[in-house]
């Protein structure tokens, strides 16, 4: 994509009431204004909220959003010019359940407040292989389930769909370690009974992992507020 496409959909993406890019920083404690009051402010009604973080063109959580109307979405990313295609379409399917966030997933626990969201999807995210310190940037790492922690309710859902096996077991050990319930597990969710609604949807990255011949994993579990999360022991170079 040329830079001036970028700068335009930048540009368009500062018009969208749905569309934000709030200006967080880790070493501030200031939180984004609507922390707390998505609910009330912005979706204006008491439906579950469900994020999707690292959404890319948004796909997922604009395909949620049209076909559960009674649920809220908010899907968030860093990459703007990737969102604003998700943004365009829903404003074009003229939905009003659904919102976008550019900012990193670092700082999400800005974003909302205790008990705020009831799931998370995490889509494709980047396995972080290689060096041993890239594990703690992993979605499903220690780390980032005890930023969930902060604002997902008790027993909250998360769902990771995944091409990338290091990933998936990585997760699936994880997830064992600290006892956390399993709803759903599959390494090969095409060939599996869970392949309906939702989990057909197939993203950008998800057809070039299928002509890549790369068999697609997913897990759903149950993440508990009120307990420590132990990161398990990887030998990784």
């Amino acid at each position: 994509m040329s830079n001036k496409k970028k700068l335009l959909r930048f540009a368009e993406n500062k018009t969208f009431t749905h569309f934000f890019e709030p200006k967080l920083f880790l070493t501030e404690d200031i939180n984004f204004e609507l922390s707390g009051i998505w609910a009330e402010n912005f979706f204006k009604n008491e439906n579950p909220i469900i994020v999707e973080f690292g959404c890319g063109k948004g796909e997922y959580s604009v395909e949620m959003a049209k076909n559960s109307p009674e649920k809220n979405f908010i899907a968030f990313d860093i990459k703007g010019a990737r969102m604003w295609k998700g943004a365009t379409e829903s404003l074009n399917l003229k939905l009003t359940n659904i919102a976008f966030v550019r900012t990193l997933i670092d700082l999400t626990p800005k974003c909302f407040s205790k008990n705020e969201i009831s799931e998370i999807w995490l889509t494709f995210p980047d396995p972080q292989l290689g060096h041993k310190k890239r594990i703690k940037k992993r979605l499903t790492s220690s780390i980032f389930l005890k930023k969930y922690q902060n604002f997902l309710t008790n027993n909250g859902i998360i769902h990771l769909k995944t091409d990338d096996d290091t990933l998936f077991s990585y997760t699936k050990e994880l997830v064992e370690l600290n006892n956390l319930k399993v709803n759903i597990e599959t390494d090969d969710l095409y060939n599996s009974n869970y392949y309906t609604g939702i989990l057909q949807l197939k993203t950008h990255y998800e057809k070039i992992w299928n002509k890549a011949g790369k068999t697609i994993k997913y897990i759903q579990f149950q993440l508990p507020n009120n307990i420590e999360i132990i990161e398990p022991l990887i030998k990784e170079n």
